[in-house]
């Protein structure tokens, strides 16, 4: 197989995934046709790696982000004033809207994974 064995194209394909605005840019990244990425993510096991992936890409982002609501504030602050605060506080206010919005959606995934646990745990006292 050209480019390598299956597991590090796949692995290239989970990489090109989070660094490409398409499926199409991602194959084309990854060095596999684009039909073998669809079937990819039609494969349960592949689409969990690459959800964990790209939530955990998430999460640093949002951490990011998080780190500098501060600095956010203090633009806000310093600026209340100005007679020219435009592009600070549009990035502060950036910052603290994305922040906040992450915040918010790390909040719901989590309370997602702990709904879906509870599925899975009935389930399993269903079936037994």
């Amino acid at each position: 197989m050209p480019g390598g064995n299956k597991t590090s194209r796949r692995e290239a394909a989970l990489a090109a995934l989070l660094a490409c605005p398409t499926i199409e840019a991602a194959a084309a990244a990854a060095g596999v046709s684009e039909r073998t990425l669809r079937n990819w993510l039609a494969q349960p096991d592949f689409r969990a790696q690459y959800a964990e992936a790209r939530a955990g890409l998430l999460e640093r982002c949002i951490a990011r982000l998080l780190a500098v609501c501060t600095k956010a504030a203090d633009a806000l602050a310093r600026n209340l004033d100005s007679d020219k605060p435009g592009a600070s506080i549009r990035a502060a206010q950036l910052i603290l809207e994305l922040s906040f919005k992450g915040h918010e959606l790390l909040d719901l995934a989590e309370r997602v994974a702990e709904l879906e646990r509870l599925v899975r745990q009935q389930r399993g006292r269903t079936a037994a």
